[in-house]
């Protein structure tokens, strides 16, 4: 889960210290979002598997197609909101979106034996989700500031409880959704893509409902409202405008039927994401009116940014790969139940509610004796805290074969270190690049922060692809065979202590190079996952 700062803190009346009620409106909007999300990804590798039919290779590379176009598409929602719709309508579409998504996939998974029928629909789901997130995550984000005065310090704390609600939702998703759909009948899993597609609703209607009274700006104006055109703007300027809204209607249509058709070609996503990755930090550097300064802190973001590549390809083996690995070679009795294997994705979001304030608490103390690490070399800790989770894991499969199933404790416990990972990197990352990025490029730069993300969702595909399968041929990653489970999770401890040791190797210069990094305070978090 991905996480974004708030503001700066600044001096608050006494008598501000109360939450505006929008802010609980915004709250339970995510929730339940959030809900839909990690519902639908508890189960979707399932799915794919044991009721379409997929292949491990084919499920695992849909799997990173999905979540990278999933970080794509808010840059076009954000440009809409801000130049067309406003947020509430940008809200209002994506949610409405998403929830008609979860339905067609229930739809899918009603009548997933007419394989015809059912892929057809399970593309067209996923095509909404990825369309649908699009105009609903960026514009949810930017409103909890906005509905304080500038600088406002209880902006630190509205977007802590706005994060612990978008991993209440994170928690509760994967257990109620996985409880109903993933039963091990395939004709089950339209169950967990309703109970989705009704939490979606849910958060749609309490936005709808409630954004009018509750959700406006501090001088009591509506929050997020339609762009207004200038005064002075002519009859003959409006047309032009009407023209330019259908002309949006179309590009929307003809961008939708992309998506569509792109997740149906692994090549074309792989092309698009990867190559975004090179051109759009090559527009950031190609700006000749950034000086020294500016361009030796966008450098330290670039540089960053390939380090978060490798993160998440690893750590979003948790709805792909790691899925399967619960499913098949976990011993999951509990007593007389049989825990789901997607309960499993309920550790991370449980373990951040827990865990975040206790971060919290060790970078503000270790700041105020001087000792608190820079942001890089958390980032360092970060990822070998992943690969010391994939070495647990490795671990307990070594020398186990096909057949033989595990502990729940080797799961469970390489979940709980990737957690302690997350809170190392991903608060961190999203912080340094707000405080680094100059102001006249700053959403560039988010759009390169989000490029990352999704350049290492799409590569956790590509990755997940190579977990081994019995009676077929072992696959082969930089010239190694995997032929099984220890050689599989090795990967990943050698990709990430790698990248580990690389950056420890040079965060004292990354350190350097950003300047005036403030070296005190702690960020709270906003996961956009």
């Amino acid at each position: 889960m991905q996480t974004v700062p708030a503001q700066t803190e600044q001096p608050l009346s006494a008598e501000s210290t109360s939450h505006p009620k929008g802010l609980s409106v915004l709250f339970t909007t995510e929730m339940w979002e959030r809900f839909s999300f990690y519902g639908m990804r508890a189960i979707m590798k399932l799915y794919m598997v044991k009721a379409l039919l997929f292949s491990e290779a084919d499920s695992s590379n849909l799997y990173g197609s999905y979540l990278g176009l999933v970080y794509l598409t808010p840059l076009l929602g954000g440009y809409v909101a801000d130049r067309y719709w406003g947020n509430r309508r940008s809200i209002m579409i994506g949610g409405l979106m998403m929830a008609l998504a979860q339905f067609v996939l229930f739809a899918s998974a009603s009548a997933y034996q007419n394989v015809g029928f059912s892929h057809m629909a399970f593309y067209t789901g996923l095509a909404l989700l990825i369309f649908g997130n699009g105009f609903f995550k960026p514009n949810i984000s930017s409103m909890v500031g906005n509905l304080y005065p500038a600088r406002d310090r209880r902006i630190d704390v509205a977007y802590t409880i706005f994060y612990m609600g978008i991993n209440v939702g994170a928690t509760f998703a994967p257990i109620i959704c996985g409880y109903f759909g993933d039963t091990g009948r395939p004709a089950d899993f339209k169950w967990g893509f309703l109970l989705a597609g009704i939490g979606m609703l849910l958060g749609t209607a309490t936005f709808e409902f409630l954004k009018g009274r509750f959700v406006v700006t501090p001088e009591g104006g509506p929050l997020g409202a339609k762009p207004e055109r200038l005064p002075a703007q002519s009859a003959a300027d409006a047309a032009v405008s009407n023209r330019k809204n259908l002309m949006l209607v179309a590009l929307f249509a003809g961008v939708f039927a992309l998506l569509y058709f792109l997740v149906l070609d692994q090549k074309i996503i792989d092309s698009l994401i990867y190559s975004a990755m090179v051109v759009v930090p090559i527009a950031v550097l190609a700006d000749k009116s950034l000086t020294p300064v500016e361009r030796r802190k966008i450098n330290v973001v670039l540089i960053i940014g390939f380090f978060v590549i490798f993160f998440w390809a690893a750590f979003e083996q948790a709805g792909n790969s790691l899925t399967t690995f619960a499913d098949k070679q976990t011993d999951r009795q509990l007593g007389s139940f049989l825990v789901p294997a997607s309960f499993f994705q309920t550790i991370n979001p449980f373990g951040i509610i827990l865990f975040a304030p206790v971060f919290a608490v060790l970078w503000t103390w270790l700041s105020k004796r001087g000792w608190e690490p820079s942001s890089p070399l958390k980032m360092a800790y970060g990822l070998a805290l992943l690969a010391v989770g994939y070495l647990i894991i490795a671990f307990g499969v070594k020398d186990v074969t096909a057949t033989t199933k595990v502990s729940m404790f080797w799961l469970t416990a390489m979940y709980l270190v990737h957690t302690f990972g997350e809170l190392c990197l991903s608060p961190i990352g999203l912080a340094l690049v707000n405080k680094l990025a100059p102001a006249r490029v700053a959403s560039l730069m988010m759009a390169v922060w989000f490029l990352a993300i999704a350049t290492g969702n799409k590569f956790s595909g590509t990755l997940g692809a190579l977990y081994p399968e019995p009676g077929k041929p072992a696959p082969h990653f930089a010239g190694f065979e995997i032929t099984g489970l220890y050689e599989f999770f090795m990967v990943f401890v050698v990709l990430c202590g790698a990248t580990a040791f690389l950056l420890l190797l040079i965060y004292r210069k990354l350190t350097k190079m950003m300047e005036d990094e403030p070296a005190t305070g702690v960020t709270p978090m906003l996961e956009q996952a």
